[in-house]
């Protein structure tokens, strides 16, 4: 079975009017009653910078145990962790570590030589406690003219492979990695450490969305994330249409080609509906 992670924290977090509590819960009940088992789904991070992300706690709570399914949660500091490990219901953490030190320290108001020790100081504290997701972001490539290659991205990797994290999910932040260079980055890491513990994160246009994920998938890669109607993605890209991979078109594809999602397909278009109206009624 692939690991599909759906992103509706992604989808969410740059919408400029703030989605009522209930709203949220409710879709994201929907989500798990289609069969969706893992989800990134919200933020431990301040109100200030990410104000649709406020109500962290209290999404949360609302939710029904996760019984052996994934709720992710952002962090970006030691605050945001102190938050996360008192919160209820929530099983792993994800922190965004960026190849780019420019990007990083837009990202997190903090460089890379200070965040390296932050992902050492959250590996021990979550340790029995809660799993932890890093996002290596700028993964393949990024538009400040920061030093890039693959191999930087496969020592990364060792890394935090050295660092005990077990989940690493490579992002492609810019939104304009082609097929090519998703398969010649992936190949890299997966030919170094095996495809356990290794994720995708893409952006792309809709029509570019199955050539991309089908590229990951040939490089070894079976943990793909993405959001119904697409919403969200990267606001670095350049152009609108960039969005997340989009979930009701790449879950058939991924079903048709023998890899089981878990999640009843036939509730996709009123999901990917629902999704769309948010953004239209709080983008």
């Amino acid at each position: 079975m692939i690991r599909y992670v759906e992103c509706p924290r992604d989808a969410w977090q740059g919408f400029r009017r703030f989605i009522p509590t209930e709203e949220k819960v409710a879709f994201l009940k929907a989500l798990l009653e289609a069969g969706f088992r893992h989800l990134d789904l919200t933020s431990f991070v301040s109100p200030k910078w990410v104000p649709q992300m406020a109500d962290a706690e209290e999404v949360l709570a609302a939710l029904p145990p996760p019984q052996g399914r994934t709720y992710l949660a952002i962090v970006a500091n030691e605050k945001g962790l102190e938050r996360a490990l008192r919160a209820k219901n929530l099983t792993h953490v994800g922190y965004p570590l960026s190849l780019s030190e420019t990007f990083q320290r837009r990202n997190t108001n903090r460089g890379l030589e200070e965040s390296w020790p932050l992902v050492e100081a959250m590996a021990k504290a979550v340790e029995g406690r809660l799993g932890l997701v890093v996002y290596l972001s700028m993964a393949f490539g990024n538009p400040y003219g920061d030093p890039w290659d693959v191999g930087m991205v496969v020592e990364a990797v060792a890394r935090l492979r050295a660092l005990g994290v077990r989940e690493i999910a490579l992002a492609d932040t810019y939104g304009v990695a082609d097929a090519g260079r998703i398969r010649e980055v992936l190949g890299a890491v997966v030919e170094r450490f095996g495809p356990e513990g290794i994720g995708a994160h893409l952006h792309a246009r809709r029509e570019e969305a199955w050539e991309k994920a089908e590229a990951a998938l040939e490089a070894g890669v079976f943990w793909l994330e993405g959001a119904l109607a697409g919403v969200g993605g990267c606001p670095f890209a350049g152009d609108e249409l960039v969005g997340n991979l989009p979930t009701e078109l790449l879950l058939p594809h991924l079903e048709a080609r023998g890899l089981a999602t878990g999640v009843d397909l036939s509730r996709l278009p009123a999901l990917a509906g629902e999704a769309a109206r948010l953004r239209a009624l709080y983008a």
